[in-house]
This record gives structure tokens, C-alpha cells and sequence, in this order.
């Protein structure tokens, strides 16, 4: 088996893309805000879990969702509504 890191600098090169777009984005706000979308997107994708159906479920969720339990809307740890 050959030894390789394609995977991370597959991962990698999402960043440094990213890193040249945000150059332009406006103000200090607007960056922060597309880096913390960037690093949901990008856990999403890690954990094999669709982007668009999370943000668009948890968006739903969180507004009744007990600070307790916040922990349950993570990637990691979301499941899809029944």
C-alpha cells in the first residue's frame, strides 16, 4: 500500500481557496461569519451529514431547543428529523 496524504491535501486546498476569497468580503464581521458557515460546512461534510438539511433543521430546532442540550445540534451528533 502506498503511503499518501491526498485526502488532507484535498482538505487543505478548501481552506486556501477560501483564504483568497475572503480577501474581498467586505468588513471584519462579514469574514467571521463566513469562516464560522466555512467550519460548520466543512464539519458537516467530515461527518458525512448533508450542509443544507442541517443548517436548515437546527435554524428550526434551535429556537425551542434547551441550552442543555445544545450539544445534540452538533454535527457530530444531529440527527435528521423523524
Amino acid at each position: 500500500m502506498a503511503v499518501d496524504n491526498n485526502i488532507s491535501e484535498r482538505h487543505l486546498r478548501l481552506i486556501a481557496l477560501g483564504r483568497k476569497n475572503f480577501l474581498f468580503v467586505g468588513h471584519d464581521q462579514a469574514g467571521e461569519n463566513l469562516t464560522v458557515l466555512q467550519s460548520l460546512v466543512a464539519s458537516c461534510i467530515a461527518n458525512k451529514v448533508n450542509p443544507q438539511d442541517y443548517l436548515t433543521d437546527v435554524l428550526m430546532r434551535i429556537q425551542d431547543h434547551p441550552q442543555s442540550a445544545i450539544d445534540d445540534l452538533l454535527p457530530d451528533q444531529w440527527r435528521p428529523p423523524d
